[in-house]
């Protein structure tokens, strides 16, 4: 009998900011360990909670291995198994009939970064659809609206290489959950932390890096803006501003200095809850402990204000001049220096004149209202939108109509793949190869098939193969091997692919694109900011009209939901549900909910797996001890959570994590998988809502009223 052990490089998968390099352990073809790369600077050897029994994940007795078919109600997860030729042969009849009667632009992918590789993740399949004249489902659920937001005044800066955080003395953790949510950089900040650096983490709730930190800032949902403005008011008229930086390198001074002059310390402290003294010493400390820098979270565009939110705080560093110093100024997505040849992904060339853009945010209302054509196909992959989307009532419904025909490529029966009609067989990541950029690092990371796919499973390359033979298209694209597309998607002659090429990224598992020394790299340090005056634009030239239409950052955004004025300075916009904009509506709810990131989960994924249910526990709903007192909860009791949109029930854990106002509960959990004594039921974006931000088409996910009652002690 053969003993054969093997090691594999590898790349996380996962749409997280630290894409941490594996190495994969194969015996006798099977995969038996993951394990983080300890060479990897970022890695270093370590994988977070959700990923270190990933062996064990591609192992789940539950996976689908084979195509299956509906035999039960919809929804209601019964299926037989079929071969691929009758799952493919079903496809074709029911989509061609479809086309024939209704037009392409009857179907259309519903799919996102449950996988965030090049090849199968966030453009698997756009080119396939585009192709095909189906209608495009713009993408836009994570970093759009702050990333917008942030090209306005800073351009599509590189910002500040997380690597360098190591030299930062003032650090500012402002909407991000590091040590959930990108643990990876939390090494460097306690470098920093050791070398005198102060950790401030301004979010609505105390979070685990809130805990750990050194000031935990709470503040009202959606208030952002109204922070950074004050910031900028104390700033500017306490004269702590670095004015020869902002001669020689910025834009509109004068115009925002008198924007911030609308905000004094105590209308801020009004509108964001924070007391006039925190918000005078942040604003104080910020500037005068240099290398001060921002980390911007995901989370603050997820607001009515969103992306003037973003504008905001990205000017904050050029005031200070604290991109002057090496790990001092912005640090948002690090994607510009991964140079990717977007338009041979997706093929744009293909879409045809007049195709209808419908923003995945409003999958719930597009399955139950489109007409012509009304969708009647949806092709689900990379995505759980039933758990993940939001208004899920909606989309259920939706997802229930009998004339609605659904396919779905899945790992596991998904609360979304129990609704569909046909299920495909999908690998996992040590089963294919893929090559990862980062949004939270500089590498280049290198997958390396490690084991064959169990079953029949296919990864989203060789599925969008065979849907093309399937539908006659002929094109050379569709007959390119893995590694060909690879050498077609990568721009190799960018300047930021310098000394890299596929030989050694193959070999070494990963390389860091040429954006400088961590040690020594100020990228804006003499301006260079990507803006069309070079220089950090207080005032936006781009939206100096008030129409600015940006172009798209990255596939999938299409820029259809930017109709209207732009202010071209930042502002604060009140949230959509609040007492000063909807007052009527925060009488009958009057708590505002937040839905962040859970610690065992990776958004849904991984909520199926028994060891990170028992870690992550049933949903909670937190709640200021006020607000409970006043409706008679006390911790441990089941509540139920509603609005006008739907409702979800948890148990109540009473704490002042957060403020009087403000109630959280972590998202991720399948609805089939919670509540083993039946008091939990539905999904905590039941109560979410199809707005979108005033940029980028950003989700509103936190910007949300509800009510909370007892149901009873669990």
């Amino acid at each position: 009998m053969t003993n054969v052990t093997t090691t594999v490089r590898g790349a996380c998968p996962q749409d997280c900011p630290d894409t941490c390099a594996f190495i994969y352990t194969v015996e006798d073809g099977k995969l038996k360990d993951v394990k983080g790369d300890p060479d990897h600077p970022v890695t270093r050897g370590r994988l977070c909670t959700k990923l270190n029994d990933f062996a064990a994940h591609h192992n789940n007795p539950d996976r689908i291995l084979y195509p299956m078919k509906r035999t039960g109600p919809k929804g209601s997860g019964e299926f037989k198994r079929i071969s691929w030729d009758e799952a493919l042969e079903e496809i074709k009849s029911r989509w061609t009939g479809i086309i024939d009667e209704f037009g392409p632009q009857a179907i259309m992918p519903v799919h996102y970064l449950g996988h965030q590789g090049v090849l199968n993740g966030l453009t698997a399949g756009d080119a396939f659809f585009n192709r095909l004249g189906s209608t495009i489902a713009e993408k836009t659920f994570c970093g759009v609206g702050r990333e917008i937001g942030t090209h306005l005044s800073i351009g599509g800066s590189t910002g500040v290489d997380p690597e360098s955080l190591v030299h930062s003395k003032y650090i500012i953790l402002w909407a991000v959950n590091t040590l959930s949510s990108g643990s990876h950089h939390w090494p460097f900040i306690e470098e920093a932390r050791r070398n005198g650096a102060k950790v401030v983490v301004i979010d609505p709730l105390k979070s685990r890096t809130a805990v750990q930190s050194d000031w935990h800032i709470p503040i009202r949902p959606g208030t952002d803006a109204a922070l950074a403005l004050g910031m900028m008011n104390i700033i500017i008229s306490e004269g702590l501003t670095d004015a020869e930086y902002i001669a020689q390198h910025t834009e509109g001074f004068e115009e925002l200095a008198e924007r911030a002059a609308e905000y004094p310390v105590d209308k801020v402290s009004s509108i964001t809850g924070i007391p006039e003294a925190d918000i005078l010493t942040l604003a104080r400390e910020y500037a005068g402990n240099n290398p001060s820098v921002i980390r911007q979270g995901v989370a603050i565009e997820r607001h009515r204000n969103g992306g003037q939110t973003a504008r905001a705080i990205s000017c904050l560093p050029a005031l200070i001049g604290a991109w002057r110093h090496v790990g001092g100024g912005n640090l948002g997505l690090t994607l510009a220096p991964f140079a990717l040849d977007w338009d041979a992904m997706c093929r744009p060339d293909w879409i045809k004149e007049g195709a209808r853009v419908i923003n995945l945010h409003n999958l719930g209302s597009a399955l139950n209202e489109l007409s012509d054509p009304p969708l009647k196909s949806v092709m689900i992959y990379n995505i759980n939108p039933v758990v993940q989307s939001p208004n899920t009532e909606m989309i259920k419904k939706g997802l229930s109509r009998e004339d609605l025909f659904v396919v779905s490529s899945e790992l596991f029966l998904t609360d979304t793949a129990a609704y569909a009609d046909i299920i495909l067989p999908a690998t996992m990541q040590a089963e294919q190869t893929d090559v990862m950029f980062s949004w939270g690092h500089f590498y280049w990371t290198y997958n390396h098939k490690a084991v064959e796919a169990p079953g029949e499973a296919i990864p989203n390359t060789e599925l969008f193969r065979r849907l093309a033979e399937l539908m006659g298209f002929d094109e050379p694209e569709w007959k390119r091997t893995d590694e060909e597309m690879i050498r077609d998607y990568l721009d190799w002659d960018s300047p930021f692919m310098e000394g890299i090429t596929l030989e050694d990224l193959q070999k070494n598992g990963y390389a860091k694109v040429a954006a400088g020394d961590k040690d020594t790299r100020t990228p804006h340090a003499e301006g260079n900011f990507d803006t069309p005056s070079g220089k950090c634009e207080f005032k936006s030239n781009l939206a100096a009209d008030g129409t600015f239409v940006p172009p798209p950052f990255r596939a999938g955004y299409n820029g259809q939901q930017l109709a209207g004025y732009i202010d071209p300075l930042p502002g604060y916009t009140p949230p959509f549900e609040s007492p000063e904009s909807a007052p009527e509506l925060s009488e009958k709810f009057p708590l505002n909910i937040i839905s962040p990131k859970s610690h065992g989960f990776l958004n849904s994924q991984y909520a199926n797996e028994f060891k990170q249910l028992r870690r992550e526990g049933e949903p909670i709903v937190i709640m200021n001890p006020a607000d409970a007192k006043q409706r008679g909860i006390e911790d441990g009791d089941a509540v139920s959570v509603f609005n006008d949109r739907g409702s979800f029930t948890g148990a109540a854990k009473v704490t002042d994590d957060t403020m009087k106002g403000v109630i959280a509960s972590f998202h991720g959990h399948w609805q089939k998988k919670t509540g083993g004594n039946g008091s939990h039921k539905g999904s905590v974006n039941a109560v979410s809502s199809e707005r979108m931000a005033n940029l980028g088409s950003a989700p509103t996910y936190s910007d949300i009223l509800v009510e909370v009652t007892k149901i009873s002690a669990v």
